[in-house]
Formats: structure tokens, C-alpha cells, sequence
């Protein structure tokens, strides 16, 4: 839970159009930061020359960034987003819409972000940015960026260190940031990382009123709330890439994951003993991943032999503590849960030119596991937590499937091509413990893209995509929420998440002025998982029979050159969507839980002409909608805008130094949550939970360089 409480508590987001899936967690100072990406000039986005399709930018082009990675230089190209690979079954097809010398990269727990920064700017040979469908990787569309890189002889590494601080309820974040070294003999290349680049802290304090149904007073609160996060990851990556064809990729990593959260709230209630309530959650997890691929010559094309192993120990434990002042003994219950996954993967694919086109076959295996041992427990007078009964809790569940595909994709004109992918998995889900099941499942997936560019400044895409979204095994499982006296039964009958997925991107080049990007997507979805009745009056996660959602996502990078504004780059990104589904416990028509239907982030840079110095601002809206179960509704979100400033220098003994403060509004956290006393909608108001904390400015050091 700590790690996203980069601004405060919880923001929840079933984002559709910027995630690859609905459900993702996104914090909103995480977003802020995302936000703060700036453009180059217009001439630097020219075609190559015998490339109408292609963009292409080298670091001549971003020299007045003073770019110390690859990271740097792709987050300034105009117009473009990262987007990383989304959670997927197995290693599956390419989801982001970044390559690595024409690649994919093979690991699933080293995102794409840490891999750009172990990049540095002397290795970066160019970025292109070309439009998926062009390329003969199966799975990609829209506009794609394709690092090309070649690492120089000896020892380069790069490093930074960005600690933070805020004045209320958290701790100083000391140990923020990452340094990797890359070392390059003959035909091996070495690389080493150490990164804690994802830790974060969080708190916020304030009150919060519990009314009763008829708007008088229940209870109010003052509550004061803490949040650690740090997950250091050793990582290396051995590299052969002799002369010709073949190339060969090892990688492995080893990361520890610390979070901490503590809630202490003072509660009044009128005519009863005031109470001092206490939660304290802790994980500590470990896990690795080994993991390669190897590319070479095969019978006029080529194979590429993919393996990936990980694991990963999982304890999780929450206590909740009420204490009253009339001397009476503590009461208080506990939740503990230890779960061990594991996954390897197996994936083979061969490509070749046959019919003007390229052409792909592909096979992987996939074997997943997790056990889980839960309990829970109450506290006695003595002071000791004694287990009661908690079925469900307990068990394993292991899924072993396998999936074929077949893609091919060439140009029909100068200005048109597609690619075109055919697929099917079959998977057996058993489960174990209580209730134990067995099932098997054959699904169709595929995808279907167009590319046309009908002139030198625009360029389209069109795809339509069937997918299989992957489980948390843990769903299957039951699971108490203490802190909301909450409760998940288990649920052996859930089922994967399928979607028909429609994508479209118009891509404009503004000449001297930036470019600008607009998105279009709409999913039609199979087996929507979400809160759902189960036994007898029970709760847990199930599936939703149909439901839909549409996005339309705008991005933009406008340059202010042509006015005489020299150095002044203006980034900015709007989401609206929407989506509905058939409430299972109402029966009503309802937006998904937890949906973001907005999204705004924006980001001023003026980077100063003849100078060392730029400085910049940044803004960022996020709103989600409310969480249903059968008996509440639950809106949990912060803002409503979040500001931020900085002012860095590009050469202070050869660093790049930002000073920054976030919050600069001061967005709050907010809580609005319903509880009926029966069925929602259906019944009568219980009470209902009002909740206003304060965030507080956060400040921000950033030291970054390369030797």
C-alpha cells in the first residue's frame, strides 16, 4: 500500500486508454511526474532521407536538455508517450511502444524505464519513431519509438539521487535513486544495476466525520497517517553480439520490497469512552527472475528461443488496535497472509520473408503457481492474537497453458500496409483447498492493424485486437479488510478477463509548432472482473458478464519558437472516458468501479538560451469514480489539482541539479464512502464517511550525471 502514497493515500484507477488494462493503481504525484516530459524542434522530427515513414532524432537533437540516458532524450521527443508493456499472459506479444535495437526486451519485471536509463546518451545512435503496424513484430500499433544503441568500448555508468521530504507525517525519503555500469570487451557486454528508483513516502492528516443516515453526528475523527516504500533491486544482463546474425541476451535480478503504513486516528463518538484506533501493515517480499533470449539463422529466416523464470515470497500482515480511555482492555483483529508464486516460460518464435511480407510463427508454454496460507485472528484480554475461522483462505491454484500464433504483415502501397495476427491458448486452471476445481479453456486471440501515412506531416492507424487479460491468483482466495471491516470470500469459478479491443490514432505534424496525437479506444468486454455476489450472501471477486468502455485521449507538444519564446516547450495530455456495465448486486446500469473518467496532465519547460538554467511547472488532474460493494459505495481520490515547480542546472561539476516542489496547491485527500444497511440502492443509509487530509508541499532534490 505504501508505494502509492507518493501524494497522500490511495488513488485508484481503472484507466482504459492510458494503461493497457483496466485496474491500474496510479498515484497522482507519480502521474505529475509523468507529465513532465518537453519537445524538440521541428526540424529534428524531419523523415529520414529514403524514409518517408520514419521519424528519427540523435542527441545533436536534444542538447539543449542535456540528456544524461536514453530515458531522457525518448521523454522529449514531441508527442510521445511511454507506454510500458502491460500485465500479460506470459511473455505473449509485444503491448508497449518501445524496442531496443529493433527489440523487444525479454524480461517482465525490469520495466522500460529502468532499462532506458542504463542507456546512457554517448551509446544512443538514434530514436526512430515508426508506426507499429510497419514493423515485423507482432502486436504493435500506433506510433512506436525504437532506441538504436551500440554500447562503446570500456566502462560508462550513470547514477542518480533523488531524495525528498515533506514537512508533515513522513519520513525523509533518503535513499531514492539508481546507478548502473556498462562494460563493453570485444563481442560481450556487460551490465550491472543497483535501483531503489521506485521507493516513495507518504502521509497526510485530517479529520473525518461519520454521520448517520439522517446527517447527525455518529463519530468524528483526527487521523494522522505514515507510508514507507523501498524496493532496492540488484540486476545484471550479459550481452553476445558477435559479427552476423546471432545475438544472445542473459539477465537476472534479485529485489527486496519493504513497505510499512500506520494509521493512528483519535475517534469521539458522543456518549462513549474516546478511542485511540491503530493500523499497522507490513510487507517485506523478495523475489527473481532469470531469464534469456537467443536470435539466430534457421532455414532462411530467423529463431528466436525466449526462456523466463521468477518467483517471488510474499508476507502481508495488518493489525487493527482499538484502545478506549476507560481503561478497559484492547480489542483488536489481525490478518495475515503468506503467498509463494512462481512462473516460467517457454516461447519460441520464427520469422521469415515469404510474399512480399513478414511472416511469423510462434509457440509458448506458461506455468504458474501460487500458495497462499491466510489467517485471522482477534485479540483476547491477555493480549495475544488467537486464530478464528477463516475458510478459503487457504490453498494454491496453478495454471498451465499453452498458445500458437501465426502473423504476417506487409505493405499493400507505398502509403498502406497491415499486419495481421492469428492466435489461440488453451489453459487449465486448477485450484486447490477447499472447494478444489479443475477447468480448461480454449480462447481465440488475434489482432488485426493498418498503418497509412497519406502525407509527409500525418499519419493514421486503425487496429482491433481480441484479448485474454491475465488473473491475481489471490482472487480465487478469500481475504478480510480490516481497516473497512470488509471481507472477500473465495471464489474458485473466476475467470480471465476477454475483451475485443478497438483502437484508433491520428498522428499531426504542427511544423514549426510541435506535433500533436489523438487516440481513440473502445473495448468491448467478456468476463469483467469486479465485485460479484457468491454462497450465501457473500461477496467476492467474479465476473460481470458483458460491459464497455470508450476512451478518447489527446497529447500534444506545443513549441513556442515561432512567437519569439525561445526554449519554451508546452506538454500536455487529456483523457476522457467512460464505460458501463449491469451492477450484479443492483441490477442497475453503472460506470465500472473505480473508473477514471478524466485525466489531465500538462508541463511548461523554458529552458533559458546561452544558459545552464531551465526552470517549469506542471499540473495534473485525476479523477476517479466511486468502488461498489454489495452494501457501500467508496470514492477514495486526491486533488483536485496538483501543481508543481522546479529550476534545474545542466552543469554543476558535470551534473544535472533540480530543485522542485510538488504540491504547490495544496491538493488534499479526499474520502467519500456510503454504507447501507443492506443491499445498496436498496436499502437504508447506515452512515456515511467524510474525509478530508491534508497532503502537504513536497520537496524534491534531484542529482543526476554519468562518469
Amino acid at each position: 500500500m505504501g508505494k502509492y502514497l507518493k501524494a497522500g493515500l490511495l488513488a485508484h484507477a481503472a484507466t482504459l486508454a492510458l494503461a493497457a488494462a483496466p485496474g491500474t493503481v496510479l498515484a497522482q504525484e507519480a502521474a505529475e511526474d509523468a507529465a513532465s516530459t518537453s519537445a524538440v524542434s521541428q526540424e529534428a522530427g524531419a523523415a529520414q532521407p529514403g524514409s518517408s515513414e520514419r521519424r528519427s532524432y540523435t542527441a545533436a537533437d536534444f542538447a539543449q536538455f542535456a540528456p544524461r540516458n536514453a530515458l531522457d532524450m525518448l521523454e522529449r521527443v514531441p508527442g510521445f508517450n511511454i507506454r510500458d508493456s502491460a500485465s500479460q499472459r506470459g511473455l505473449g506479444q509485444a503491448t508497449g511502444n518501445v524496442l531496443l535495437n529493433g527489440a523487444r526486451p525479454s524480461s517482465k519485471s525490469d520495466d522500460i524505464f529502468a532499462q532506458l536509463t542504463r542507456i546512457p546518451v554517448s551509446a544512443v545512435t538514434r530514436i526512430e519513431i515508426v508506426d507499429g503496424a510497419q514493423l515485423d513484430i507482432p502486436g504493435l500499433s500506433g506510433e512506436v519509438a525504437n532506441v538504436v544503441f551500440e554500447n562503446t568500448g570500456g566502462l560508462t555508468g550513470q547514477f542518480s539521487w533523488v531524495p525528498e521530504f515533506r514537512p508533515h507525517n513522513t519520513d525523509p525519503l533518503l535513499w531514492r535513486g539508481d546507478v548502473s555500469v556498462t562494460r563493453k570487451s570485444g563481442d560481450l557486454t556487460i551490465e550491472a544495476a543497483l535501483n531503489n528508483a521506485d521507493s516513495g513516502r507518504g502521509g497526510a492528516d485530517g479529520p473525518t466525520r461519520i454521520l448517520n443516515g439522517d446527517g447527525t453526528v455518529r463519530q468524528l475523527r483526527e487521523d494522522v497517517v505514515t507510508s514507507d516504500y523501498d524496493s532496492p533491486k540488484l540486476s545484471g544482463k550479459l550481452t553476445w553480439d558477435p559479427a552476423g546474425d546471432r545475438i544472445l541476451n542473459l539477465n537476472a535480478h534479485y529485489q527486496r520490497i519493504y513497505e510499512r503504513f500506520r494509521e493512528d486516528s483519535l475517534r469521539f463518538t458522543p456518549g462513549a469512552p474516546d478511542e485511540l484506533r491503530t493500523v499497522r501493515q507490513r510487507e517485506n517480499r523478495w523475489n527473481y527472475e532469470l531469464g534469456g533470449d537467443y536470435v539466430f539463422p534457421l532455414a532462411g529466416g530467423t529463431l528466436k528461443a525466449i526462456g523466463l523464470h521468477r518467483k517471488s515470497h510474499e508476507p502481508f500482515t495488518v493489525d487493527v488496535i482499538s484502545q478506549l480511555d476507560d481503561g478497559s482492555p484492547a480489542t483488536g483483529d489481525r490478518f495475515a497472509q503468506t503467498g509463494d508464486t512462481s512462473e516460467t516460460v517457454a516461447r519460441a518464435e520464427y520469422n521469415w520473408k515469404m510474399f512480399g511480407g513478414d511472416w511469423q510463427i510462434a509457440g509458448e508454454a506458461a506455468f504458474n503457481t501460487l500458495d497462499s496460507t491466510s489467517g485471522l485472528f482477534t485479540l483476547d484480554p491477555t493480549g495475544a492474537f488467537v486464530p478464528v475461522p477463516f475458510p478459503d483462505g487457504t490453498g494454491g491454484v496453478s495454471e498451465d497453458r499453452y498458445e500458437g500464433s501465426l502473423s504476417f504483415g506487409r505493405s499493400l502501397t507505398s502509403k498502406l500496409s497491415f499486419q495481421l495476427n492469428l492466435a489461440a491458448e488453451h489453459s487449465t486452471i486448477v485450484q486447490s483447498g477447499p472447494n478444489g476445481l479443475e477447468r480448461s479453456f480454449l480462447r481465440p486471440k488475434g489482432k488485426l492493424s493498418f498503418a497509412w501515412k497519406p502525407s509527409s506531416d500525418l499519419d493514421l492507424a486503425l487496429s482491433v485486437q481480441r484479448r485474454v487479460l491475465q488473473l491475481s491468483f489471490y482472487d480465487f482466495l478469500a481475504r478480510a479488510f480490516l481497516d473497512d471491516n470488509n471481507q472477500n470470500a473465495g471464489n474458485n469459478d473466476l475467470r480471465p478477463q476477454q475483451d475485443w479491443s478497438f483502437e484508433g490514432e491520428i498522428n499531426k505534424s504542427l511544423g514549426a509548432w510541435g506535433k500533436t496525437q489523438l487516440q481513440f479506444v473502445y473495448r468491448n468486454v467478456e468476463d469483467y472482473v469486479d465485485i460479484v455476489p457468491v454462497g450465501n450472501g457473500g461477496e467476492s471477486v467474479g465476473n460481470i458478464p458483458k460491459a464497455w468502455a470508450a476512451a478518447v485521449v489527446s497529447t500534444s507538444t506545443l513549441t513556442f519558437d515561432p512567437v519569439g519564446l525561445k526554449g519554451v516547450r508546452l506538454d500536455g495530455t487529456i483523457v476522457l472516458q467512460t464505460s458501463r456495465l449491469t451492477d450484479p448486486f443492483t441490477g442497475e446500469r453503472r460506470q465500472w468501479s473505480g473508473f477514471v473518467n478524466r485525466q489531465a496532465n500538462f508541463s511548461l519547460r523554458h529552458d533559458i538560451p546561452k544558459s545552464q538554467w531551465a526552470w517549469g511547472a506542471g499540473l495534473n488532474h485525476f479523477h476517479p469514480l466511486e468502488r461498489f460493494r454489495s452494501n457501500q459505495s467508496d470514492r477514495n481520490w486526491e486533488g483536485p489539482w496538483f501543481a508543481s515547480l522546479f529550476v534545474e542546472h545542466k552543469d554543476v561539476l558535470g551534473m544535472t541539479v533540480r530543485a522542485r516542489v510538488g504540491n504547490a496547491l495544496g491538493a488534499r485527500q479526499y474520502r467519500e464512502r456510503t454504507v447501507y444497511t443492506g443491499l445498496r440502492d436498496a436499502s437504508a443509509v447506515d452512515f456515511v464517511e467524510l474525509r478530508n487530509r491534508r497532503i502537504g508541499p513536497i520537496f524534491t532534490f534531484t542529482l543526476r550525471g554519468n562518469f
